[in-house]
């Protein structure tokens, strides 16, 4: 039995599987582009897997319909966009294409929303792995073009929730165009800031809504009507935050 033929029957033994992530295995697969915007005209794009290693890497490429529902993200599985191909052995020193293909049509309203999870999975003869071991995870977001291909700004809204539990912060897109939030910062009345996140926080997708637990030292001040400043899909962003 060949080297890819055991891999492929591991990797199909996946779902029954536990898995788990190895912080300790060092990274040498690198993944270009790191999102992807497919007009609505286009039914296919790529990704390009590259192993900087000195060994050959292992894994599955699947793709996954991206909502959101009561303030957190949701995964389901689809067949609206397909990776080709599904199982990935690149040798070391060597690349791989991924192609994502659409078989629906763009639907008009909104941009439709997807990640493509790549999992670097143990090599095939790898005996300390129990069933299928994920060493490593990759997400990439891929965003598919309303079919009218007019989306417009992402329009949202800003809510500040206080509860026993502390404060959560609250953002509703009303927009047909998701809102990639970064570099967050509430400022109180006196104008003082308070950082929130520096890099990525997260998404907001078209006609959704997001929400993140802060964590903030007890001393914080964040008496009277409060703003937010944002990087709003890298742009510089202030807006005012309502309380809940």
């Amino acid at each position: 039995m060949s080297v890819l033929h055991r891999f492929l029957k591991a990797a199909a033994c996946a779902g029954a599987a536990a898995l788990s992530i190895s912080a300790a295995h060092a990274a040498t697969l690198q993944i270009s582009p790191v999102m992807v915007d497919l007009p609505a005209g286009a039914i296919s794009s790529g990704l390009t897997l590259r192993n900087s290693g000195d060994k050959p890497i292992y894994g599955q490429v699947r793709v996954f319909r991206w909502s959101q529902a009561n303030g957190d993200d949701a995964l389901t599985p689809t067949q609206d966009v397909v990776a080709s191909p599904p199982l990935i052995e690149i040798n070391a020193r060597g690349e791989q294409l991924v192609r994502l293909v659409r078989t629906t049509p763009a639907l008009d309203g909104a941009e439709q929303t997807y990640r493509v999870l790549i999992d670097e999975l143990p090599e095939p003869d790898d005996t300390q792995a129990n069933g299928v071991a994920i060493r490593l995870r990759y997400s990439v977001p891929v965003f598919v073009e309303a079919g009218n291909g007019q989306i417009g700004e992402p329009k949202l809204a800003w809510h500040i929730q206080r509860n026993d539990a502390g404060m959560t912060l609250v953002v509703e897109n009303a927009g047909r165009r998701r809102a990639q939030i970064a570099s967050v910062e509430l400022v109180n009345s006196a104008g003082e800031a308070v950082e929130i996140n520096k890099g990525l926080l997260g998404y907001a997708l078209a006609g959704s809504g997001r929400q993140w637990q802060l964590s903030l030292p007890p001393a914080t001040n964040l008496a009277g009507p409060l703003k937010i400043r944002a990087a709003i899909n890298s742009v510089k962003t202030e807006a005012a935050v309502l309380s809940r």
